[in-house]
Parts: C-alpha cells; sequence; structure tokens
C-alpha cells in the first residue's frame, strides 16, 4: 500500500473515420489526443475517502466503513449502478454528471478493495483539459485514470515511477489490468459502451475497431488538427437510432453510404501507416479529401448541424478541411490544421483547442515537472 502521493494522466480521443458505420460493421480509426485528464492520489490517516473533481464542481467524501456494504461484483449489473449512484446522488439526481461520475468511483474502489481486501483511506483530486459530452473520451479518461491509480495504490500493479524520472508507463501486461478495469467503469457511466474509449486511453496512439475487435496501428505521424467544439449537446443514443431508421427504410441507399465510410477508414489507415517523418504535401492532400468526402457522407446520413457546416465553411476559407467527431448533430468537429483559422472560428463564438493525434496512453507523472497549470489545479483543495 502506498503511503505517498501519486500523480498520473490519460488522454482523450478523437474518431477520425468511421463514424456511425462501424455501429453496422465497418472500421472505424480512434486516436488519442494530446488533452489529457489528471490525477492525484494522497493517501489520508482518517479514514474516509474522498473524490474532488473541480470541473464539476463537485466534492464527495465518505467514512470507509460506509462503503464496505456497497462492496460490488464484477460486471457491474444495471441494479448495482442504480443502487450506487442512488447513494451517490445526493441533491442532484440519479442522472447528474457528478452523480455518474461519483458511481463510477465507487464502483472501481469497490471492485479494487473487494481483490485486495482493505479498503484505503484516501483523497483523489481528478483535473481535465476535455470538456464533458463533447465526444472526446472524458469519461473513458476519468475511468483510465481511476484504474490505475487504485490498482496501483492496492499493489495490483506496480507504480512505474522511479526516482528522478519525469514520467514513466506501466508494462503491457499491467496496460491490460488497466484496460479491463476502465472498462467496466464506462460500463457504469454508458451501460453499453464499445470499449474503444477505454483502449486509446489506455495504449494511446491510434487504434483501429471493427466488429468488437480492437488493434493497434503501427505507425502514427504526428498531425496537428484544430479540435473545435460546437457547444451544441446531442444524444449519441438518439442520432444511431436515426441512422438505423433510415437504414431500413432505404436499405440500397445507405448500405453503399455506410460501406463507403468503413473504406474511408481503411484508405485513411494505409495513408497514416505509410508515412514516414514529416507528412509530405501528397500525404496531407489525400487525407484531406478524405476529410472532405466522409463530412458529405455522414450529412447525408443524418447525422450533421447547421453549426457544424459553419466550421467547415469557416475553415474552408482559410484552405482547411474539417469534418464532424463522433456522434455528430453537434459536438465537436476536427481540422487538419494551419494556424490562420483559430481566430475567425473564435469569432463565430466556438471553443477551440490546437491539439496533436496518436498520444502517449496512461502515464504517471512527478508533479513538479507537470506544466503551472496542471500543477496548480491539482494541488488545490
Amino acid at each position: 500500500m502506498w503511503t505517498r502521493s501519486l500523480v498520473l494522466s490519460a488522454p482523450g480521443k478523437v474518431i477520425l473515420h468511421g463514424e456511425h458505420a462501424v455501429v453496422h460493421g465497418k472500421v472505424a480509426l480512434a486516436t488519442a489526443l494530446n488533452l489529457r485528464t489528471f490525477l492525484r492520489m494522497t493517501p489520508r490517516q482518517d479514514g474516509r475517502v474522498s473524490l474532488q473533481l473541480p470541473n464539476l464542481g463537485s466534492r464527495r467524501s465518505w467514512e470507509a466503513p460506509e462503503l464496505r456494504p456497497l462492496l460490488a461484483a464484477v460486471p457491474p449489473s444495471a441494479e448495482q449502478v442504480e443502487k450506487l449512484k442512488e447513494f451517490a446522488g445526493g441533491d442532484n439526481g440519479r442522472e447528474a454528471v457528478q452523480t455518474v461520475a461519483a458511481a463510477t468511483f465507487l464502483y472501481l474502489y469497490l471492485s479494487v478493495a473487494s481483490k485486495c481486501g482493505v479498503m484505503p483511506a484516501v483523497d483523489i483530486l481528478v483535473w481535465s483539459e476535455l470538456p464533458t459530452g463533447a465526444g472526446l473520451g472524458s469519461s473513458a479518461a476519468y475511468s483510465v485514470c481511476l484504474a490505475a491509480a487504485l490498482l496501483s495504490l492496492c499493489g495490483a500493479i506496480s507504480y512505474p515511477l522511479q526516482e528522478g524520472q519525469e514520467v514513466a508507463r506501466w508494462t503491457t501486461e499491467e496496460l491490460d489490468v488497466v484496460n479491463r478495469l476502465a472498462f467496466k467503469g464506462e460500463q457504469v457511466i454508458h451501460g453499453n459502451p464499445s470499449g474503444v474509449d477505454n483502449a486509446v486511453s489506455t495504449w494511446g496512439g491510434a487504434l483501429r475497431y471493427i466488429s468488437g475487435k480492437i488493434s493497434a496501428l503501427k505507425r502514427v505521424p504526428t498531425l496537428r488538427i484544430l479540435l473545435t467544439n460546437t457547444k451544441v449537446p446531442r444524444s449519441t443514443k438518439v442520432l444511431v437510432a436515426g441512422v438505423k431508421a433510415k437504414l431500413l427504410k432505404f436499405p440500397t441507399i445507405m448500405e453503399p453510404i455506410l460501406t463507403s465510410i468503413g473504406a474511408i477508414s481503411r484508405e485513411c489507415e494505409g495513408i497514416l501507416e505509410a508515412m514516414t517523418g514529416e507528412p509530405s504535401q501528397e500525404d496531407y492532400s489525400r487525407l484531406e479529401d478524405l476529410v472532405d468526402i466522409n463530412q458529405h457522407l455522414l450529412n447525408g446520413i443524418g447525422v450533421g448541424h447547421a453549426l457544424l457546416d459553419r466550421v467547415c465553411e469557416v475553415t474552408s476559407s482559410h484552405g482547411l478541411h474539417s469534418k464532424l467527431t463522433g456522434a455528430g448533430g453537434g459536438g465537436c468537429a476536427i481540422t487538419l490544421l494551419r494556424p490562420e483559422a483559430i481566430r475567425d472560428l473564435t469569432h463565430c463564438g466556438f471553443e477551440c483547442w490546437e491539439t496533436v493525434i496518436g498520444a502517449p496512453g496512461v502515464s504517471a507523472h512527478a508533479l513538479p515537472c507537470l506544466r503551472a497549470e496542471v500543477q496548480k489545479a491539482l494541488q488545490g483543495s
């Protein structure tokens, strides 16, 4: 059992290509973002367990013994999840994001405690660069951070950071343990997740997903992208159902479109893996063509939005190429980046982040080596 603070982080993700088509057995490509969720875990001496989520304005605290009756079995059943939400809900209600986050923590904490036979008294603070509900894998990064921290705390995996190191990663075998537990956290949050988001957050880089099978791309070039958040909320469930309804209504039209989206994923995978060093103009040209084609196809199946079209218009005026990422209907767009577009998008009221794809997965850190903004957030009370 650790007696000092642990600090770690996990990345968010974007879907490069394959949105919605992946639900119907086509290939999707997902990649880690260099926007991360950070966690600091500190042992306590007072027998309490506390969870601080400053991004959500939430702080919860429990006596460790009062959690013992909630010890969870694996995997999480719907009944267990509802019980945890009811316990964690307080005044926020069972479906509030703060309640779901607390229930996820409790499930993972209790799952680890049941295996290691101890209810550790800890303070956990989680701070994120990722917006919630924007399709960027914020919940998966949260679950991966919690899983890695709790497993390290109880000795189920090692803590890889050695004296004098700035950053370190776990072994392949240990990352597999983290990924499996993080997936259970995603089940608490989403019910029936694909496993893509937690896998990307755990392993980093880029992954290929088809029909439940996940594999890593051999090579992922560092590509700068712009993320633009339209700030339009949307329901993934509703959008997926809408595509399914169109497929049933117009199968001879919709099936070729979904097949084409899957083909775009395969083509993009080949381009990325063939790149060496800095991408050439020809590489960029081919990737940009795929972005444009895919965006039109996604609009064709009904998952676009007027503000996503506006992002595409603004970036196109700068010679750039954009598409929605994730469920669509709002949420975020990604743009292969040249920086002059950022100013005009900001003037439209959108929120923009410049980042890169193919970031490292979950990692342990020396707190003093993190940038000042992150240190300040993790030292908050």
